[in-house]
């Protein structure tokens, strides 16, 4: 139940990045068509400033106004064409069918980065209630009960009561065999804590050599077609334009390769933030369960069992004596 949960969400979340990812193409697709009035105006703009230098110029007369020759210039640098601003959306529709795969990089790297969010929260790995609850049990050694710490972990299921349940069914075995059941069980959280982290890290890894394996395909392209164009082209016009679309692909690459590598690093701090505290609780009842070594030994059924009838018992406490005729 709790991985067709799991999996849902981590659909849900897939469709949605992929959504969001295809409104900037289908976008980056339009922008051509609004941008075809600015080209003809610039190309108009262009013949006027060719025909004005061409002209023969009339020389000034004796005396003449100073002031006008300087508007003229002023105006002939007016009428010079500005080069146009670069629209990213167009420019990642240019870097052609490699930037599919980084954007699956994307999608992926956005998935479980909002799930490793979600799941590394304080409450799923050691939630206050647990440490409040276990540090008035344990105030006292006298008074220390195992059937109540086990009760209080099944209470709240997280990473924590998981390791202390561990130690708990190792009560009154000896001292380096518990040390060991708890030193395993907190490897195993910790995987599972770290196991969705190396898909960010893969993320990381590979994005910037999908980026360089588009740009080098691109660079070949482009060589190829200015080497097999006709005399008369402008080769050098068309080599600058396919090398600043080729590096659209390593620009990508990088783009989803540099916050993936920030957010695993964040979350691996986290993660060991979290386990060091866990650590700290785990040293404050290890003299606990050592008092008991030797002493009393249990099965995991025995003490689920015994932490079942407590429980029914209160239950029973607290119903009305009516209500159990």
């Amino acid at each position: 139940m709790l991985l067709s949960r799991y999996s849902l969400r981590c659909r849900a979340m897939v469709v949605l990045c992929c959504a969001a990812l295809a409104f900037p193409i289908v976008a980056s697709a339009q922008a051509p068509k609004e941008a075809a009035p600015d080209a003809k105006k610039t190309a108009n703009e262009t013949q006027e400033l060719e025909s004005a230098l061409t002209s023969p110029a009339t020389p000034p007369a004796a005396g003449g106004n100073v002031e006008g020759e300087g508007s003229g210039a002023e105006d002939a640098e007016n009428k010079a064409p500005q080069a146009e601003s670069i629209n990213f959306l167009v420019l990642l529709y240019k870097g052609g069918w490699m930037m599919i795969p980084i954007g699956g990089m994307l999608v992926l790297a956005i998935t479980f980065s909002i799930e490793r969010g979600l799941a590394l929260r304080r409450s799923k790995v050691l939630p206050e209630e647990l440490t409040a609850q276990l540090g008035r049990l344990t105030q006292r050694s006298s008074s220390f009960d195992p059937r109540q710490v086990y009760r209080v972990c099944q209470q709240y299921p997280c990473a924590t009561s998981n390791i202390i349940r561990a130690m708990l069914l190792k009560i009154g075995r000896p001292h380096a065999e518990v040390e060991r059941a708890v030193t395993e069980a907190t490897d195993r959280e910790a995987n599972l804590a770290y196991g969705n982290v190396r898909w960010l890290h893969l993320c990381v890894a590979v994005a910037p050599m999908l980026g360089l394996l588009g740009t080098v395909w691109g660079m070949i392209d482009t060589f190829y077609q200015t080497a097999n164009l006709p005399e008369h082209a402008n080769k050098l016009q068309i080599l600058a334009g396919g090398i600043y679309v080729a590096l659209v692909t390593t620009f990508g690459g990088l783009v989803v390769a540099i916050p993936s590598a920030a957010v695993a690093h964040f979350y691996e701090v986290r993660i060991q933030a979290l386990f060091h505290e866990i650590n700290e609780l785990l040293s404050s009842l290890l003299p606990l369960v050592e008092q008991y070594e030797g002493r009393l030994r249990v099965q995991a059924e025995h003490l689920v069992a015994e932490v079942v009838e407590v429980q029914v018992k209160e239950v029973a406490a607290r119903e009305p004596q009516g209500a159990r005729l």
